[in-house]
């Protein structure tokens, strides 16, 4: 909220609405008359919102939007949702969604190998285990959860597949897993093979990658000088946002070696932190989901 400033009468968008605690406090602090439009791509999500904030949602003060960040632009044109003074994404997904076992994200209790965060998409955890080649597989896990022991477990994966199908979380987190010594406290050695099959399925570093030029886009139109927060919760979402925010803080994108520009690029973006934001010792202790968090921000320059 600190880099977001909410004002009361502006018009916010919550990207990743999830359980709808970052949306309240835009709420709150854009209140009597402000406005946010709340996107997200869960159904369920949105059901639990609508209810939670039903007095802001029948004043029209929230704005529910079914659908993913990488259409925000449509959706706010849709929503006629204009002159945006702040957009905040939250990458990582709800503690509802992680803790219903249904879901398939968690290997803390057993369910069906299902990872999508909408229901609308046709492509499941499972299906990505059961029927892709063992070298695929292995790319994802070591491009998506930067795991090291990608080969091997994707080769584990493909003699159990032939001798049953892969279809519960509980299932692949024991493959994952095998011959691995785990210490309470530490991070499973299931949890990047799980991380690499959510973003692969869900598509997230790519709907990302769509998502941050429109946010800048959406705030240039409002006219004013609007700010973009984003959480990031691992390093390949990080990496895309900071690029990004470097990117647009430039006035030459121009290598190096050539004397003078010619690619005529401007600056449209003044970074507020050079480092990104962590969590403190206390939040983590309160709050463990958040120890992984990096909180990034950038306001927009006025054209000139």
């Amino acid at each position: 909220m600190e880099y977001l400033r909410p004002q009361p009468g502006g018009h916010y968008i919550d990207g990743t609405l999830g359980g709808g605690g970052h949306t309240s406090v835009l709420l709150e602090r854009s209140a009597p008359d402000g406005k946010v439009l709340g996107i997200d791509t869960d159904s369920k999500a949105q059901a639990r919102v609508q209810a939670r904030l039903s007095k802001e949602v029948a004043e029209g003060r929230l704005i529910l939007s079914h659908g993913n960040f990488s259409d925000m632009e449509r959706l706010a044109q849709e929503a006629q949702f204009t002159s945006v003074d702040g957009i905040l994404l939250d990458l990582g997904f709800s503690s509802d969604q992680m803790d219903d076992p249904q879901r398939g994200f968690s290997f803390s209790a057993d369910g069906p190998l299902d990872m999508r965060l909408s229901q609308d998409l046709s492509l499941t955890a499972a299906d990505l285990v059961n029927n892709t080649g063992e070298e695929e597989l292995a790319d994802i896990f070591w491009r998506y959860g930067e795991e090291r022991r990608s080969r091997q477990i994707a080769r584990r994966i493909g003699r159990e597949r032939q001798k049953r199908a892969i279809t519960r979380t509980s299932q692949l987190a024991e493959i994952a897993a095998a011959g691995v010594p785990y210490k309470y406290g530490a991070i499973h050695p299931a949890t990047r093979v799980f991380q690499a099959l959510r973003i692969a399925v869900n598509q997230e570093l790519e709907s990302l990658e769509t998502a941050l030029p429109q946010m800048l886009s959406l705030l240039q139109a409002g006219g004013k000088q609007g700010r973009m927060v984003i959480i990031a919760f691992h390093s390949l979402e990080d990496r895309i946002v900071k690029e990004f925010l470097r990117r647009e803080a430039r006035d030459c994108l121009c290598p190096p070696r050539i004397p003078m520009c010619i690619c005529g690029h401007k600056a449209s973006l003044r970074i507020l932190t050079n480092k990104p934001i962590v969590p403190g010792e206390q939040e983590v202790a309160a709050n463990p989901r958040a120890r992984s968090a990096r909180v990034r921000a950038a306001e927009v320059l006025p054209k000139a």
